[in-house]
């Protein structure tokens, strides 16, 4: 009874690919989000609240001052297509 009961041990596999070639750029399987490195509130110490604080200081910095208006556009013309799609009639608008 003893040989069921007792649990095996986790294998652990340590691949590395026959061709490749590491040029200080560390292992091609590490899971790492594209972003972090640019953000600042990432693995920020200080907890919650420092944390905090750090985004609204990021928030204070201004950023890329035509991203508003991009966005702006892109999203009138993504409502605009939507607005077609569906046949929305724009005359209930206008009185006759």
């Amino acid at each position: 009874m003893g040989r069921f009961t007792k649990l095996r041990k986790n294998k652990k596999f340590d691949y590395s690919p026959r061709y490749f070639d590491d040029k200080g750029e560390g292992s091609p399987f590490k899971i790492e989000h594209r972003l972090d490195k640019y953000r600042t509130t990432v693995d920020s110490p200080g907890g919650i609240r420092g944390r905090w604080n750090q985004a609204m200081s990021d928030m204070k910095n201004a950023g890329d001052r035509n991203l508003k208006w991009r966005f702006y556009i892109i999203l009138t013309i993504l409502i605009l297509i939507f607005l077609y799609i569906i046949d929305f009639d724009l005359s209930i608008f206008y009185t006759q």
